[in-house]
């Protein structure tokens, strides 16, 4: 059985019935207008099927956006990654896509809403500063935002889902490179230093990193859904169902780790001591209500374990090159035997499915995310989920994107390659090719320590913008190791100023995409490494952990620089020699093929 599932993501159903269900909901609660946030209590990017509240309303399923009710219209605010999704998703009789972050929700809702008009939201949905910065956006509209003790849209939800009961594990101690006490104990030192008595940690993978555990409460993120005060002598209380952990991992926590049912969350916020660390960038609206009615004092900071968490260590990021080494060979079996097959004999679901039997051989125990497997038009929706309803038959003449990744039990990976289905498509290559260099020139580069995410992202987009294009999503995103895909604060990106620091690991994915014709990216995933550099002065710089080809046959050479060059032809050379000896004998030929060298042929 597949790990990915082909059926429609929303479950189907008569969205515009329950728009109207809603609606009726908010009638009778005197509000004028609700937000529904694709995000749950954690502010995760995948959510459990009971947290599904947009899916579920508007049939829309992205990683990002939200939605805005009134009485008489219903916005669906998405970015630019989403723009072509959104359309294929809603029915757009009923709900509007809104171009976010162009349209602000706060102008929308000037709109939308008469003065005196009443905005309700569920305070454990939205961060803290999501609240205070549409508060100031609305301040002079006479729009009031009320807190809702109960969601109506849970309300109106007959159907919906229990929460996830997911078994929690161990994360071996030796993967970690650091034992949870001594975690605990540099976090609760950290603490000391601040005047901080306690810290409320809202992200599992914050919590699952400082406890050294991993879970399966939701799909392709193996994290144990939950929430954690850690003490400033680094005890730590869990507040997460007790049924998801044996005996075995009781005893791996030990005990100065309680476990305590998710119910008395809010009873021990009322009851804490303060100064009370608590981030306002991830957790919930309601958690800073709770302090605040106990006339806690709150100490508003990042989530302690978050840039730590991003600072991979020795063994973290031994464990990452090990699982890119074996997702490597997968990869390079599926371009293989995708090559040796006429297009037309296979459809999108046929590679997916494909490529995951692969990486189970390889020994994944899920994958990354849902794999993104886009020929020909699919290929330009950036997000593009095959289903059954949209998957399409492969066709001479056109691009396939597949951008796909595993969850190993020492590390995650997440590759993009593009590649041409018969004769390379004349219209792809010049972008294909600056997409390229692009990729090219941010694994070259070299910067000074200081140096964020926004100030290398235009290196990534140069040689598109040369030729008039660009993409609408971020260079890079930060990776977990052996957790989350998708891992904060760390990134490539324009609107990106945290400081890039040694260890973190990042994806470097520029794309192209052209609407209804194709779609282009290519990814690999780098570690930050120490940089040579002059005497009194610290630079980094990226060691790739991707190994897999990247198809030549969209690349117009003569564009290339001679750096550009160099760097392919090492990179393929190095790609040829780890992965060789660990395929067979018509798998090692391919690639031989794929890797030769391109200095060569000029």
């Amino acid at each position: 059985m597949s790990l990915q599932s082909f059926d429609d993501p929303a479950g189907g159903g008569d969205h515009p019935a329950r728009l109207a269900q809603l609606r009726a909901r908010l009638a009778a609660d005197g509000l004028d207008g609700f937000v529904v946030p694709r995000a749950d209590a954690h502010q995760g990017e995948y959510v459990a099927d009971a947290d599904a509240r947009l899916a579920w309303l508007t049939g829309f399923t992205g990683s990002a956006g939200f939605a805005i009710v009134t009485a008489g219209r219903a916005g669906v605010f998405i970015d630019g990654r989403y723009r072509v999704q959104v359309k294929a998703q809603v029915d757009l009789a009923h709900f509007t896509p809104v171009p976010w972050p162009e349209t602000k929700p706060s102008d929308w809702l000037r709109d939308a809403l008469p003065a005196g008009g009443r905005l309700g939201f569920d305070p454990w949905l939205h961060t803290r500063q999501e609240i205070e910065k549409l508060e100031k956006a609305l301040a002079d509209s006479g729009i009031g935002l009320i807190a809702v003790d109960r969601n109506p849209l849970d309300v109106v939800w007959a159907d919906r889902p229990s929460p996830p009961v997911g078994q929690a594990r161990i994360h071996d101690d030796a993967l970690a490179g650091e034992t949870s006490a001594d975690k605990r104990a540099r976090l609760a030192a950290e603490l000391q230093e601040q005047g901080q008595a306690a810290a409320l940690l809202t992200l599992p993978d914050s919590i699952s990193w400082l406890l050294n555990i991993r879970g399966s409460d939701l799909p392709r993120n193996p994290v144990v859904q939950s929430f954690a005060v850690l003490s400033d002598d680094g005890h730590l209380a869990l507040f997460a169902d007790p049924a998801k952990f044996d005996d075995t991992l009781r005893a791996h926590l030990g005990n100065e780790v309680a476990i305590l049912h998710p119910e008395g969350l809010a009873p021990a916020l009322l009851d804490l001591e303060g100064p009370v660390r608590i981030d306002p960038a991830s957790a919930p609206e309601a958690a800073f209500r709770l302090l605040e009615s106990a006339n806690t004092q709150i100490a508003r900071a990042t989530d302690p374990a978050i840039l730590p968490k991003a600072r991979k260590n020795a063994a973290e990021l031994d464990g990452m090159r090990a699982a890119h080494l074996r997702d490597g060979v997968a990869m390079v079996r599926l371009l293989a035997w995708l090559d040796a097959r006429e297009p037309a004999s296979l459809t999108e679901i046929d590679v997916v499915e494909k490529l995951e039997s692969l990486r189970r051989e390889a020994g994944i125990a899920d994958i990354s995310f849902d794999t993104i497997c886009g020929s020909g038009p699919n290929g330009a929706i950036v997000h593009y989920r095959v289903t059954r309803a949209t998957n399409r038959r492969l066709a001479a003449g056109e691009v396939l994107l597949i951008d796909s990744g595993g969850q190993y039990p020492d590390g995650t990976t997440d590759i993009t390659r593009t590649v041409p289905l018969g004769d390379p498509l004349p219209d792809a290559i010049a972008p294909c090719t600056a997409v390229l260099r692009g990729m090219i020139a941010v694994s070259r580069t070299r910067f000074p320590q200081g140096v964020a995410g926004a100030h290398l992202d235009a290196l990534a987009r140069q040689y598109l913008w040369m030729q008039g294009q660009d993409y609408d999503h971020g260079t890079g995103h930060g990776v977990g190791a052996a957790l989350c895909v998708h891992e904060g604060p760390a990134r490539i990106s324009r609107i990106s100023t945290l400081p890039l620091e040694a260890g973190m690991i990042l994806s470097n994915e520029p794309g192209y995409y052209r609407e209804d014709a194709f779609g282009i990216r290519i990814e690999n995933l780098v570690a930050i490494t120490p940089a040579e550099a002059e005497p009194g002065r610290t630079m980094l710089g990226f060691e790739t952990l991707t190994l897999c080809p990247i198809d030549r046959r969209l690349i117009d050479v003569s564009a290339l620089s001679r750096d550009d060059i160099a760097w392919l032809d090492a990179y393929h050379a190095r790609v040829r020699d780890a992965l060789s000896p660990h395929l067979d004998k018509p798998t090692r030929a391919w690639l031989d093929q794929a890797t030769r060298p391109l200095a060569s042929s000029l």
